[in-house]
């Protein structure tokens, strides 16, 4: 039985995070009449989240690393502000057993599950050992990390290609990469490791035979300090790219009679089995009627909120509440009784879909104007004038659906995608409505590597924005800051979104180019030029001077939003020369290798 635990409601709670998720925290603390302290990098000194929360302290430094995964910066911020409660959102620290410790240690509540928790379950091979245990079935891998390329090999024939390389801290689809051959083991580890560490700050490795046509299923599930556990709901999230989810819904559709149930039962016990509170989610994989348990996500889910459109439940409230000692509100048969209808949530990744290629497309955002309607919400960490930058995740926002039935829910979705406009950065929105449109996903027939491999995008391309007149400049909000001790303060103000350049005798403005959409591919048609698509930084070169190349062989690998992009050459030839090296940072455009 748990130890006795006494209510302490929270009064200021940190996020120790930033964007979308960041400001979503922010609005339900609001709601609750509880304080909030935002956190802040050189990058995002004027971000929403900054401008939304009660109190703000700089960070300093530019990446992630330098940052939002500074832990002696969030510490100090938390210690100068007072803040009783430190939310992590998602990514970053939230799922960083040694954050939450140090956290709980400084006497303030970790909106999170308790560090060992988080251990168990957020290393992915202690967790398919917790699972075991709590009875679910899961798929064949190893239990333990692996370090050297010849076990990879030998797990492969041992069991059949293709298998997967999966970062052992990590979720997301980062730094998880499919092997079909022994001959792609090296590089494929190599830069799993890269990107695992690059994302979590912790390159461990793990590898599990990979399934042919699996759907993604998961169950949201939340605990509290006094041992109630319900799980909320199902959520198929099936429709991806590269491992990373494009559209979520809930509940997961088309599941044979029990095995819903069934999951939300073998979720709660995984769970039970590590002493887990607060909200979690169980991934298992799906494939002709078995599941099999594939993680655990310590932490509130990017896609939490398609739950919460079907039962009328916040769970960041509950999160909130859970961390400062109550009980959960709800029964599961209460829980189960809320559930109606059918959700839908869109990831608006700034990604461009051209051709299936999704290539990041970071840059300022001139317009967006969001959809409106009934059974339609709009979660978001940017407004118009905001930049994605190349140094963190690509989410725009996301926008959320209801609807009575799943037919229903997709029109209206279709429907508020078509209204959506975004300008300044390429967008997955005309791929989303590809998706929603296909009769394979209305059929739930799609799986994991379906958009991949059978979703036709190459006639899909990402709208350009019109050039603006030089009468037609918008206002945009300039902030000048100031800050005392780390604390932020500022001073808005709107002015027309025009740059000012130097001339004779004084200053005047400058018409402002318009800004093209990112793409991807090298530049010149098959010049022999090969650019950067988009900003971002070299991780790797692949080819040397004087060596022959064929059309579409990589010969970089750029790291841009986390994510690692191999640029391929257009056409054959023999490289003349290369103008980049490992860690360069480049501008979309950039030539990077010269092909003759």
């Amino acid at each position: 039985m748990p130890a006795k635990v006494t209510p302490k409601p929270l009064t200021k709670i940190l996020i120790a995070n930033r964007g979308e998720i960041a400001v979503r925290v922010i609005r339900a603390a609001r709601e609750m009449g509880i304080a909030t302290v935002a956190v802040y990098s050189e990058l995002d000194r004027n971000a929403l989240h900054v401008r939304l929360a009660d109190e703000a302290y700089a960070l300093g430094g530019q990446t992630a690393a330098e940052s939002y995964l500074n832990t002696e910066a969030i510490l100090d911020a938390i210690r100068k502000s007072g803040a009783d409660g430190v939310h992590p959102g998602y990514g970053f620290f939230s799922e960083n057993a040694d954050f939450a410790d140090a956290i709980t240690e400084m006497g303030v509540a970790f909106i999170g599950p308790p560090g060992d928790a988080i251990r168990e379950m957020g290393d992915k091979v202690s967790s398919r050992k917790a699972a075991l245990r709590g009875g679910a079935p899961i798929v064949p891998g190893t239990t333990e990390f692996v370090t050297t390329s010849d076990e990879i090999r030998k797990f492969g024939e041992d069991f059949g290609w293709p298998i997967a390389i999966k970062a052992a801290f990590g979720g997301g689809g980062r730094g998880m990469k499919v092997v079909h051959s022994a001959a792609d083991v090296q590089d494929a580890m190599d830069s799993a490791q890269r990107e695992a560490k690059a994302f979590f700050g912790r390159d461990e490795i793990y590898v599990e035979k990979y399934l042919t046509w699996p759907r993604h299923v998961e169950v949201q599930l939340v605990g509290d300090q006094h041992g109630n556990y319900v799980w909320v709901s199902t959520r198929d999230c099936s429709a991806q790219r590269r491992h990373q989810k494009l559209v979520e819904e809930a509940p997961a559709p088309a599941l044979p009679d029990g095995v819903e149930d069934a999951m939300g039962e073998a979720a709660v016990k995984a769970a039970k089995a590590v002493g887990y509170f607060n909200a979690g989610t169980v991934e298992f994989i799906y494939q002709d009627g078995e599941f099999f348990f594939l993680e655990m996500n310590t932490r509130l889910q990017v896609e939490h909120p398609v739950t919460e459109v079907i039962t009328g439940i916040d769970l960041v409230e509950w999160q909130i509440r859970v961390a400062g000692g109550e009980k959960l509100p709800m029964t599961q048969k209460q829980v189960a009784a809320r559930r109606y209808g059918h959700g839908i949530e869109i990831r608006i990744n700034a990604e461009n879909p051209a051709g299936g290629k999704f290539l990041p497309s970071p840059g300022p955002i001139t317009k967006l104007s969001t959809s409106d309607g009934f059974g339609v919400r709009f979660d978001s960490g940017y407004e118009a004038g905001d930049e994605i930058s190349q140094y963190y995740d690509n989410l725009v926002g996301k926008l959320i659906v209801w609807g009575k039935d799943r037919p229903t829910a997709i029109a209206r979705t279709i429907r508020a995608l078509e209204e959506m406009v975004v300008e300044g950065v390429a967008t997955t929105i005309p791929a989303d409505i590809a998706i929603l449109r296909h009769p394979d996903f209305a059929a739930v027939t799609h799986s994991t590597k379906w958009v991949e491999e059978v979703l036709d995008l190459s006639g899909v391309e990402a709208p350009v924005a019109p050039a603006a007149g030089d009468d037609e400049a918008p206002l945009v909000r300039r902030n000048t800051t100031v800050e005392v001790n780390g604390k932020r303060f500022d001073v808005a103000m709107w002015v027309p979104d025009q740059p000012v350049v130097a001339v004779a005798g004084g200053v005047k403005a400058a018409k402002k180019p318009a800004r093209a959409s990112s793409g991807g591919g090298a530049a010149g048609g098959g010049s022999g030029e090969v650019a950067a698509p988009m900003q971002g930084t070299i991780v790797k070169v692949l080819v040397e001077v004087g060596a022959t190349v064929e059309a579409g062989q990589a010969v970089v690998v750029l790291e841009a939003m986390k994510m690692e992009n191999q640029i391929q050459a257009e056409k054959a030839g023999t490289v003349k020369e290369i103008k980049v090296a490992a860690g360069d940072t480049v501008g979309g455009g950039d030539v990077l290798v010269v092909i003759e």
